[in-house]
């Protein structure tokens, strides 16, 4: 039984026609020699179908509808069998509506999916933040909505990553129906990726987003009207509050049943000479049976004449395919000559002023200067200023590193202290005796995850400060800002978005380099992100801050973040000049206006960020303190006291857990790389924590709670400093380790190898596991120089 008709345009219209449509029993009844074509019987008579064909019709078995009653047993009713079951299974697995959501970048789709969906997907107000499909589900009104939210893009070119994939989601996976989400403040530049979804004759509703913001400009636009001349259905919507989505749903549910009021699909008329050309190529096009690929043979020829290569090998493997080529290049010879104008500029042109010719039939543009673009204007007057620009992108980043420490001591301190409780009230716990298991508790879990919990606020604010200027539309004025410097570095202003992500974490960094144009900018990019501190290395910088810099927290955070946007500046240099050849492509990027964040969407993306550093806490570190402390607590060695030296006196306690903690398997590993780690001031115990740290940098933080707890078990009973700060801070200012090594190691841990995800990540978006590779490599002797010459020299100051 037909379950629904996949593909687009004239075939599938064709297939619906032939009585290929939902709840129709089809019979295979044989064949052909080749196996191809095989003959069908569908409302009493026969036809034949290519594979190609009949693949792109879904349908349901009498064994498949079984085991779905199966796997769905609630939702059949007991009396169901046979052909009855059959149909009852085909009207619910026909209930099910893949959507995608297509548009501009800024235009408010990724809002739009948040609300339908309920998913937490991050939302930026600058391209790119969605760098990859997201998924959702969703229902309504007894249908079930499978949502794809498509990166952002401006065009269904192949010009950029974003757009192949687009276009060929929207052809590979066939979505029963596109919503192109349009900017209704930027109507003219999102309508041209309109005409073009047009041109690729898919089932497709205009999402008319942000519409709130339109009506109080003052503007008028007739939706009716635009939506006649579209020949596609218009629904208002607001993504911040979910306003016009449920219309928007129940207008697809219509789409997808072929019901309701529809607008007849219209061809985007690029004028008469154009319509010739393009008229000529199809003829050619249409020689070929369909489908062509799940292409309309209309979009196919269009695409052609702007010399789109995917397209071009596509079709390589028609029979008449030098026959479409030769008649292709004489179209884009004879039309050069007649307009003066290429192919490819003529389409372009052909389809804004169609879009141009449709918004003066329907839109009035009452208030040219709104109160958007006049804020907007007056802001950029300020932050985008040749001398305020720069200052005030380094008070920002100042103000955000004082209240990630000044702000976060307080929750700090409290989660610090109830972790210190915990770990005290179980050490003198009678109900559990002494041994491993205790230590293992005390030790190894509240020692090295609660060593690294105390610190979910500081990575709470510091993505909500991320957070807020991505949103604002700030992220893209500091990429305008920095492109004249990134350019220097042989880089693209847009590179300097994924290096700010890189703040937050890596991995979405390096994946954002996907809307950098060219591979040249892309791969250094890539190469680079690792450089920028990510928030898993803020613990780190927490702890030895706060038991060597107390004084100056702020400005020496800044510091380093500072030196990683140095160190990246130097390394793009070098790459750029002796790595990675080839031009940098020109700057252009959309700026955005001004919005006022949305405080629902900022705590929404912090606790989404603190709920993933909670589930690291409990998978991740959990395993790996777990790991630290087991090699760190065998094998056990086992100590006699000196003579005439009470074996319960302090010194006692410290010598046999340092004895203990240099035989173990981690402390035997720690002294065999010491020696390497020397020169840049630490011992074995900085060592271990570093190898751990390629796991995740939050590991680092966890293996020195685990390391140096057990080594100063007794610091409460020496005195009561760390009291009122966090107790690794003041264990470490005991530990021997120095200010100037203190300094040493956090600059090392700012600059080697990212964690082991971040690698996989680079191979994956570069496509090579020697890029990977060389990461791991330079940044680790990067961090070995660097830090071995600020200890080394201020040794000798």
């Amino acid at each position: 039984m037909i379950v629904k008709v996949n593909g687009h345009g004239g075939f599938r219209k064709r297939i619906v026609e032939m009585g290929f449509i939902k709840g129709q029993m089809v019979e295979v009844l044989l064949n052909a020699p080749l196996l191809d074509p095989v003959k069908y019987r569908v409302m009493d008579y026969e036809v034949s179908l290519r594979h190609a064909e009949s693949d792109l019709i879904e349908v349901l078995s009498q064994e498949e509808a079984e085991e779905w009653e199966r796997e769905h047993p609630t939702d059949v009713p007991p009396v169901l069998a046979g052909a009855e079951l059959l149909r009852h299974a085909t009207e619910a697995k026909g209930r099910v509506i893949n959507v995608a959501f297509v548009g501009n970048p800024n235009c408010g789709k990724t809002s739009l999916f948040n609300i339908a969906s309920g998913a937490h997907e991050r939302v930026g107000n600058y391209s790119g933040v969605t760098v990859d499909a997201k998924t959702g589900h969703f229902e309504q009104e007894g249908y079930r909505f499978n949502i794809t939210d498509l990166p952002g893009t401006y065009s269904l070119s192949a010009y950029t990553p974003e757009e192949l994939y687009v276009r060929r989601h929207i052809i590979e996976q066939t979505p029963d129906v596109i919503v192109n989400v349009v900017d209704a403040s930027n109507l003219e530049r999102n309508l041209y990726l309109t005409c073009q979804l047009i041109d690729m004759d898919v089932p497709m509703i205009i999402a008319l987003n942000m519409y709130d913001e339109f009506k109080e400009s003052g503007n008028r636009l007739d939706l009716e009207q635009l939506s006649q001349l579209l020949g596609v259905r218009i629904v208002p919507t607001v993504g911040r509050t979910g306003e016009g989505v449920k219309e928007l749903f129940h207008d697809i549910i219509s789409i997808h049943e072929g019901h309701g009021q529809f607008y007849r699909h219209i061809h985007i008329n690029h004028g008469k000479i154009l319509e010739k050309y393009i008229d000529k190529v199809e003829s050619m096009v249409r020689k070929n049976p369909e489908p062509h690929h799940n292409y309309s043979a209309r979009f196919i020829s269009i695409k052609l004449l702007e010399n789109d290569k995917q397209i071009a090998q596509i079709i390589s493997d028609f029979d008449n395919y030098d026959e479409i080529i030769s008649c292709r290049n004489q179209c884009q010879s004879d039309l050069l000559e007649e307009i003066q104008e290429d192919s490819e500029t003529a389409i372009t042109d052909a389809k804004y002023g169609y879009v141009q010719g449709a918004l003066k039939e329907c839109f009035v543009n009452v208030h040219k200067n709104s109160h958007s673009r006049l804020m907007t204007k007056t802001i950029d007057s300020l932050v985008t200023n040749r001398y305020l620009g720069f200052p005030i992108f380094f008070l920002l980043l100042y103000l955000m590193f004082y209240c990630t420490f000044n702000i976060g001591q307080y929750p700090m301190d409290w989660i610090d202290a109830l972790v210190g409780w915990l770990g005290n009230s179980i050490s003198a716990s009678s109900w559990l005796g002494d041994g491993p298991l205790k230590d293992l508790l005390v030790d190894g879990i509240i020692a090295g995850v609660g060593g690294v919990i105390i610190f979910l606020p500081n990575i709470m604010i510091l993505y909500a400060f991320i957070s807020w200027m991505e949103d604002s539309g700030y992220m893209a004025r500091a990429a305008f800002i920095m492109d004249r410097i990134m350019h220097k570095m042989g880089l693209h202003g847009k590179s300097f978005i994924p290096m700010i992500m890189g703040f937050g974490c890596s991995i979405p960094a390096v994946m954002a380099t996907r809307t950098i144009e060219d591979r040249k900018s892309r791969l250094i990019t890539m190469l680079i992100v690792p450089l920028m501190s990510c928030s898993a290395r803020l613990p780190v910088y927490i702890i030895i801050i706060g038991a060597f810099f107390a004084h100056h927290k702020a400005l020496v955070l800044l510091g380093l973040y500072t030196l990683g946007i140095l160190m990246s500046v130097l390394m793009a240099r070098l790459f750029s000049r002796y790595l990675v050849k080839g031009e940098s492509s020109p700057f252009v990027m959309e700026l955005p206006p001004y919005r006022l964040p949305s405080w629902k969407s900022v705590f929404r993306h912090t606790w989404e960020k603190g709920r993933q550093y909670l589930k690291k806490m409990g998978t991740t570190i959990l395993v790996a303190s777990i790991i630290i402390w087991a090699l760190s607590y065998f094998p056990r060695y086992e100590s006699s006291p000196a003579a005439g030296e009470a074996t319960t006196s302090s010194s006692a306690v410290v010598n046999s857990n340092e004895l203990q903690m240099k035989n173990s398997y981690i402390g035997q590993l720690g002294q065999m790389i010491e020696p390497v780690i020397r020169p840049c001031g630490f011992a074995w115990r900085e060592g271990v924590s570093i190898l751990a740290g390629t796991a995740a940098k939050e590991i680092v933080a966890s293996t020195m709670g685990v390391l140096y707890s057990q080594t100063d078990a007794e610091t409460e009973q020496l005195d009561d400093e760390a009291a009122d700060e966090a107790r690794l801070s003041g264990i470490l200012r005991k530990s021997g380790m120095t200010t100037l090594s203190a300094l040493s190691f956090m600059i090392f841990v700012l600059l080697y190898m990212p964690c082991i995800p971040t690698c996989i990540a680079i191979k994956n978006e570069s496509g090579r596991l020697k890029w990977a590779f060389f990461t791991i490599v330079y940044t680790t002797l990067l961090a070995w120089v660097c830090s071995t010459l600020v200890y080394q020299v201020g040794s000798m100051m």
